[in-house]
């Protein structure tokens, strides 16, 4: 049974956090499925990503190509990836449903700090996944450094 993270980003954007979180994850030996829920903006972070550093490159691919299922990171705006995730990241206010939580071994929830939409929404999207019986950590980067400030044990 996996995990809900909470990252709430206030001290930089969505494309500097998210090569860091997505390094991590295929560290752990993940396949990934980044999910948004607009598909230009998909294309936005498929370009930010091939756009990072030479040494830190991460082999990715938007939904809908001929390799989908060899993707170690896919880009999508819908469930059922192609690439058998062990981790999906939701941005932008992608759902999530509680079973994938618990199927998955972690789902990340990066949500911009600084929009009181996307704030409240995540809200909903944590008390609707604890109030589920998910596991759930919440981490703030509001003091420099990520720091966990609440966590929900598996009901």
């Amino acid at each position: 049974m996996g995990a809900a993270y909470f990252y709430h980003l206030t001290r930089g954007p969505l494309e500097e956090t998210l090569p860091v979180l997505l390094q991590k994850a295929r560290g752990a030996g993940w396949q990934i499925a980044l999910r948004g829920a607009d598909p230009q903006r998909m294309e936005w972070l498929d370009a930010r990503l091939w756009q990072g550093p030479e040494d830190s490159f991460l082999a990715h691919g938007l939904a809908g190509g001929a390799h989908d299922a060899l993707q170690p990171i896919l880009l999508t705006t819908g469930p059922g990836a192609a690439n058998s995730p062990q981790c999906v990241m939701a941005v932008d206010g992608a759902a999530v449903s509680p079973e994938e939580v618990q199927a998955l071994e972690r789902v990340c929830i990066l949500f911009d700090g600084t929009d009181p939409e996307a704030v409240q929404h995540a809200r909903g999207q944590w008390k609707a996944l604890t109030g589920a019986g998910c596991a759930a950590q919440y981490w703030s980067e509001e003091s420099g450094r990520w720091e966990k400030k609440a966590e929900s044990e598996a009901g």
